[in-house]
């Protein structure tokens, strides 16, 4: 594929205020990061590096976009443009739930001040400094959800002031996206926002951030259907940035293309490494090892669980990406559990190394592990120790007002205490703790952050109802994990089980057949699941 010219058109734009100043069109090759026009007053020689500066950011390149934007106000101080695009940059992934720190919220701010004191800005230019500043603005007394909406609310304003700047258009489209409550099931926030993108797209078919926007927008899994335009061409839009290799994962992940996801992220995460970007190398490989177990090839995701070490014997100096400290952090916990909770390895992942990082609501997940690992085990006692830590995160997380993350480990610690209840042979509160876990969880939705959770927790519901013998229960539990997260190998495995049990041969007969097309590359020695089902499946 030929290198794609990267644009910066410099030149005003229809009705925008400003637009008498002095600017030129510059059209420059700076490799296959997709292809940006977005109108500025900055001077002539600085348009190639500011054009890197800006396809990369759309493609959430931090590290890389600062040094481009950095590079640019050394040669041009005047150019405030490429100071909000530092700005924004700094806030980093607008899809990361986790709570900025302080350091970083001030240097976000102190860059923004710069910029608002460029006298020579275009009004235009101003208002973009302006809606930026409201992710930062009174960080110390109000909450990040509350900035992140008022930032949505100023882009709002900056799209509907400037109808001829599309670039207004679709950073309002991504701060709406991003802002999203994740318990709002209508959806209205993300369709917005892939209606306003789309739309766009129909002109600029090779602008980066579009394509990576629409994903974004449409990562739930109701909505999913709608971004595999999006992501069969992004990563072919924008081949240079490690993070558009990634991106179509999250699209396929939803669906339960499991070997698309496999080969974007094995692009990913190779291209990550030759940048030392540790972060994303390390979010790909938990998109990767993933999709590895749903489609039973253990061999290959208990390698990408045994290169972790070498990849953390790199991190510094490591490149800032899409992936944000937390997100790095996240794979590292949740890579080993999910090798062992996938593959009910239940002695392996009572035996976990659980770590403590600056993210409580990460830490959880190996506790998380370690007591459904103890309980399906039937060891009590190191179940109810790994309970016990579990409190201990969520009071962590509770202090430090990650509203979301709250929510996640509260759901898990309704799941370890459902299955310590099992083992306890009270069944009665274990089932009503495992519906409430179900329940609550039904009712948010994923992070970015993660392919899926370590145990969706209607699944558990369902291996739950089998252990106790209600596999007409346990179906529909099942059935309701598939709707959601399509082609889950433990799910498809569960409902298989379930049908079985419950006598219904023809529906096992088809949970079979869907085990045995999932896993249509799986290891040799493979699973007695997937055993089990190509013997019923050979068999007719």
């Amino acid at each position: 594929m030929q290198g794609i010219a990267i644009a910066v058109v410099a030149l005003a734009l229809a009705g925008a205020p400003g637009a008498g100043a002095q600017q030129e069109a510059h059209q420059h090759d700076t490799g296959q990061l997709g292809t940006v026009n977005f109108a500025n007053s900055c001077r002539a020689e600085v348009q190639p590096v500011l054009a890197r500066g800006m396809a990369l950011l759309h493609s959430f390149e931090f590290g890389p976009a600062i040094e481009a934007f950095t590079t640019v106000t050394g040669t041009d101080p005047s150019c405030s443009i490429a100071l909000w695009g530092i700005a924004l940059a700094q806030w980093g992934n607008p899809f990361a739930n986790a709570a900025r720190p302080a350091a970083q919220l001030q240097a976000g701010r102190a860059t923004l001040e710069r910029a608002a004191a460029i006298p020579t800005m275009t009004p235009r230019e101003r208002d973009y400094v302006a809606a930026a500043t409201a992710l930062y603005d009174r960080s110390d007394t109000v909450d990040q959800g509350t900035r992140r909406r008022a930032y949505r609310d100023s882009m709002a304003l900056v799209a509907a002031n400037y109808p001829d700047d599309p670039e207004a258009s679709v950073f309002y489209a991504l701060a709406l996206a991003a802002a999203a409550d994740p318990t709002e099931k209508s959806y209205a926030d993300q369709l917005k926002a892939g209606a306003i993108l789309e739309k766009l797209w129909l002109s600029q078919p090779q602008h980066p951030g579009m394509a990576h926007y629409i994903i974004h927008s449409y990562d739930v899994p109701a909505l999913a259907p709608r971004a595999v335009d999006a992501a069969r061409r992004y990563a072919k839009i924008a081949p240079d940035a490690p993070h558009a290799l990634h991106m179509p994962s999250h699209t396929f992940t939803r669906l339960g293309y499991w070997q698309d996801s496999i080969e974007t992220n094995l692009l990913s995460a190779a291209a990550a490494r030759k940048v030392n970007a540790i972060g994303e190398e390390l979010h790909a490989s938990d998109y990767l090892a993933y999709a590895y177990l749903q489609s039973g090839q253990d061999g290959a995701a208990r390698k990408v669980a045994d290169a972790l070490p070498e990849i953390l014997a790199r991190r510094d100096p490591a490149t800032a990406s899409a992936a944000p400290p937390a997100a790095a952090a996240y794979a590292l916990a949740a890579i080993p559990a999910r090798y062992a909770l996938e593959r009910s390895a239940w002695a392996d992942a009572a035996r976990l190394d659980a770590r403590t990082t600056a993210f409580s609501y990460v830490d959880a997940l190996s506790w998380f592990a370690k007591a459904l690992g103890a309980a399906r085990g039937r060891d009590v006692r190191a179940a109810r120790a790994a309970v016990e830590e579990i409190q201990r995160c969520l009071d962590r997380t509770v202090a430090s007002r990650e509203t979301y993350w709250v929510e996640q480990v509260t759901i898990e610690k309704l799941a370890a205490n459902a299955w310590l209840a099992l083992a306890e042979d009270r069944a009665a509160d274990a089932l009503a703790l495992m519906r409430e876990a179900a329940d609550r969880e039904d009712r948010t939705e994923k992070a970015a952050i993660s392919p899926g959770p370590l145990a969706p927790a209607r699944e558990l519901l369902g291996e739950m109802l089998l252990e106790l013998k209600q596999p007409n229960e346990a179906l529909v539990a099942f059935q309701k994990t598939i709707a959601k997260e399509p082609s889950r190998f433990r799910a498809v495995a569960g409902a298989l089980r379930a049908a079985s049990a419950a006598g219904d041969e023809s529906a096992a007969r088809k949970y079979a057949g869907q085990l045995v097309a999932i896993c249509a590359r799986a290891d040799a020695a493979a699973r007695p699941e997937l055993q089990a089902a190509r013997v019923l499946v050979q068999g007719r």
